[in-house]
């Protein structure tokens, strides 16, 4: 997978086409929640440069598999956390995460890969006060 600068756009519109293919694929649905939901402009894109990553991620993603298609949910942990971690900033992982819940709603189902890339998310993201003995 393509490095992206630390909570740069790109690295934020990756997560959201991570959902987008957190169950093998996308639907028409799913993309008109980016629309609807104005994904580009909230994370500092053009529509066409959102449609980049989009392509990139899948691009990368068929590399990683070998040429073989897969859903989101077959990276490797180390990948997924990898890219997850591009994204520190607490104001942006919030509105990442809106907007992942919303594409993954968007057709009304949650798959189990939509799911499992929400939870993935937000335990990777909150913050666990350290246990007093």
């Amino acid at each position: 997978m393509r490095p992206y600068s630390l909570n740069s756009p790109e690295a934020a519109a990756r997560l959201l086409a991570m959902v987008l293919v957190a169950d093998g694929r996308y639907s028409m649905a799913e993309i008109k929640a980016l629309d609807r939901h104005n994904a580009p402009t909230q994370l500092g894109l053009s529509p066409s440069a959102m449609q980049t990553v989009i392509n990139d991620f899948c691009t990368d993603l068929l590399a990683d598999a070998g040429g073989e298609w897969t859903s989101s949910t077959h990276l490797a942990d180390t990948t997924r956390q990898r890219l997850i971690a591009e994204v520190q900033d607490p104001e942006l992982q919030e509105r990442v995460w809106h907007l992942c819940e919303a594409i993954a709603r968007a057709d009304g189902h949650l798959a189990d890969g939509e799911v499992d890339m929400l939870d993935t998310l937000a335990f990777s993201w909150r913050q666990v006060p350290e246990s007093r003995d």
